[in-house]
């Protein structure tokens, strides 16, 4: 089932070994790398919980998007996650993509939306 497949894609993964600090005002999403820094915080930020329920939420929302758009004719899927992949995965996915390329300011300062698909079609394309 591909919603199911997709629905996975965009959870829960995390890089412990990255830390910030971060508050609440971090929450907001203007580049690529602030998607990173979100779906990055370590585990003993008090904001662990909501900066990754954010980044989950905000990939699901990219991959199931990618989805639902493509018409399989006119508009091609970036996005092509087997079944089976678990939310770590597709954060670690996005992480490890973002972290590779943060010296590539164009990247880095690209809307979030593109990074993530960016991220995600790296591991997963569509062939």
């Amino acid at each position: 089932m591909r919603v199911a497949a997709l629905l996975s894609v965009a959870m829960l993964g995390l890089c412990p070994s990255l830390a910030f600090a971060m508050d609440s005002s971090d929450l907001t999403l203007k580049t690529t790398e602030d998607l990173y820094q979100v779906c990055s915080v370590p585990a003993d930020n008090a904001l662990h919980s909501e900066a990754l329920s954010f980044c989950e939420g905000f990939l699901l929302a990219t991959a199931s998007y990618d989805y639902a758009i493509s018409d399989r004719e006119h508009l091609k899927r970036f996005i092509c996650a087997p079944a089976g992949v678990t939310r770590d995965e597709g954060i670690k996915a996005f992480v490890d993509w973002a972290t590779a390329n943060l010296q590539n300011q164009k990247y880095m300062d690209e809307p979030p939306v593109y990074g993530a698909v960016r991220g995600l079609a790296a591991k997963w394309p569509c062939k």
